[in-house]
C-alpha cells in the first residue's frame, strides 16, 4: 500500500506516494522542515535540502569512524 503526502512550494501543490511504513517518518520530517499547512518558497526548500545533506554527511563521517575502529 502507499500513502499520498503533499506540500505546497512556490504556490504549487506537489504530492508524492510513499510506502505506508515510510509515510509517518516522512510526514514528521516534512513537519520539521516545512510549513505543511501553507506555502513554502524555494529558499525554504533549498535550506531543507542542505540541512538533510549535512545530516547525511555527518552520518557517513560517523560510519567511517566506526568502521575504522572495528578494523583496528
Amino acid at each position: 500500500m502507499s500513502k499520498k503526502l503533499g506540500l505546497n512550494i512556490g504556490g504549487r501543490r506537489f504530492d508524492v506516494d510513499v510506502e505506508d511504513s515510510f509515510a509517518p517518518f516522512l510526514q514528521q520530517q516534512m513537519k520539521n522542515d516545512f510549513n505543511v499547512e501553507g506555502n513554502n518558497d524555494l529558499k525554504v526548500l533549498l535550506q531543507a535540502y542542505v540541512r538533510k545533506n549535512h545530516e547525511l554527511f555527518m552520518q557517513e563521517q560517523k560510519i567511517e569512524e566506526i568502521t575504522k575502529k572495528l578494523e583496528e
